[in-house]
């Protein structure tokens, strides 16, 4: 059991460091707002239309907020809440998402292209035309979302169900 303490313990510090080195070497635009909402309060806020490139979202209560059309390439989320949050058109390119609560939320026409996203839940959310190319998520979570997948991405052109890799529909 001790071990098993220390084991996760070094593996979530050994993500985070990861994480923090990623975002250091990593060239951001000259207008990007780089934000730390470490253990913030966000809900309800209207992040729409920003690019918060690299911005970090760790521990953050983001239930019914709005991310519509916002870029939050190689951002960091972490043990966040987003019950029914506006994520469309969302760009999570490269993004490190883990242990995060999409439930209830749209992520219609989002982007989730290269991104980390483990021990993430997609409960009831709308995933129509979001791209998950190259991303890495839990088998689980991929089989409940095959389900439901839907649609062309409107950016990349790449149908939901081909980037999570669903079987062909019988």
């Amino acid at each position: 059991m001790i071990l098993t303490f220390f084991s996760r313990l070094f593996t979530l510090i050994f993500i985070i460091f990861l994480a923090i080195i990623f975002v250091i070497f990593t060239p951001l635009p000259v207008n990007a707002e780089i934000l730390n909402f470490t253990y913030a309060e966000l809900e309800g806020q209207d992040f729409s239309e920003r690019d918060l490139t690299g911005s970090v979202f760790a521990a953050s209560n983001m239930r019914n907020v709005s991310f519509r059309d916002s870029n939050l390439t190689n951002s960091i989320m972490t043990e966040g809440v987003l019950l029914n949050a506006d994520l469309r058109g969302v760009n999570f390119t490269g993004a490190l998402i883990d242990r995060v609560t999409f439930d209830l939320s749209d992520l219609r026409d989002a982007l989730f292209v290269d991104a980390i996203a483990t021990r993430t839940r997609f409960y009831d959310t709308n995933i129509e035309g979001a791209d998950f190319s190259g991303a890495v998520l839990d088998r689980y979570q991929v089989n409940l979302m095959c389900k439901r997948a839907t649609g062309v991405n409107s950016v990349t052109g790449v149908a939901t169900r081909d980037s999570l890799g669903c079987p062909e529909a019988q």
